[in-house]
């Protein structure tokens, strides 16, 4: 057979038949012409070198097996070096498997260190939420989960969502046993997947970005939006500075002073809203949603 059919047939391409020829692993007869001719034994050994290549081998450590099948070995058949061959590589896979098992318990060890890792003390004195209707947010400059700034004076035209929460655990680890005790203290990731499941609608709705932010650190909630998908930024408060600038309420949970659950809608910088409690979370974002479907709804009656 003709190089571009054994291509065909073993689903491989002419540039890598090409290339095991140069190594002697699949090479053909020259025809007076000056063909390649493929004997039909070539698809066993073409298919024999894609299979053991996607075990993990290189193309020369599936020479052994290749060269007993063009011996006329049977499949069954397997020659010394072919079984020092398998148990090189799974020795080299056992070495690979435990380094990259102490890098991830290494990471992990980091990750559950900085899910902790929240400003301790008092909490700051606290302001009657709905009092900060009409103030301007503070010139606060964070670094969200994407890596860009974000500073809560400058946050652009239209409407912006900040939900803040206290915290949400990673699975498998348990958060300390005091939150546990705690009204308001999330152990799972319900509130960001809540405005990641209802987001295109908020933004149809009048929101124009959303944010969430908590006083976990950056690590732990760049591997939550990695995690859960999340089409928007957090932004980290570990030092709880919006709490203090806006005293905005809090809780302390053991050595951990947590923000409570509320959300902030701020329309050309000033803040519009608060939603402050948030007695019903599971149905939080559709009061959002109507609260900016009713706000639009004077501009739409205006043609604004």
């Amino acid at each position: 057979m003709r190089v571009g059919e054994l291509a065909r047939r073993t689903g491989t391409t002419i540039r890598a038949l090409r290339y095991y020829e140069s190594v002697g692993l699949v090479v053909p007869r020259r025809l007076g012409n000056g063909y390649r001719e493929y004997d039909p034994i070539a698809v066993r050994l073409v298919a024999q070198i894609r299979e053991l290549m996607a075990l993990g081998l290189s193309v020369e450590e599936t020479r052994p097996f290749v060269e007993s099948i063009a011996a006329g070995a049977d499949d069954t058949d397997v020659c010394a070096a072919a079984l020092a061959t398998y148990r090189g590589t799974v020795t080299a896979l056992q070495q690979r498997i435990g380094k990259l098992t102490a890098q991830r318990d290494a990471l992990n060890a980091r990750l559950d260190a900085a899910a902790t890792r929240v400003a301790p003390g008092q909490s700051p004195a606290d302001t009657h939420p709905p009092d900060l209707i009409g103030k301007p947010l503070p010139a606060l400059a964070f670094y969200a989960t994407d890596g860009r700034p974000v500073d809560l004076a400058a946050l652009g035209p239209g409407r912006t969502i900040i939900f803040v929460y206290p915290l949400t655990g990673r699975p498998g680890v348990d958060l300390p046993n005091s939150l546990l005790e705690v009204a308001g203290a999330l152990r799972d990731t319900e509130q960001p997947t809540w405005f990641r499941d209802h987001h295109a609608e908020l933004r149809t709705a009048g929101a124009d970005r959303v944010y969430g932010l908590s006083a976990q650190s950056t690590g732990y909630q760049r591997e939550l939006v990695h995690r859960l998908r999340l089409p928007y930024p957090l932004i980290p408060d570990p030092r709880l500075s919006l709490a203090a600038a806006l005293g905005l309420p809090t809780f302390t949970a053991g050595d951990m002073t947590l923000y409570e659950r509320l959300t902030l809608v701020i329309a050309d910088d000033v803040i519009e809203h608060v939603f402050h409690p948030i007695h019903y979370p599971a149905s939080h974002t559709l009061d959002v949603m109507r609260w900016l479907t009713k706000k639009r709804l004077p501009d739409a009656r205006s043609g604004g």
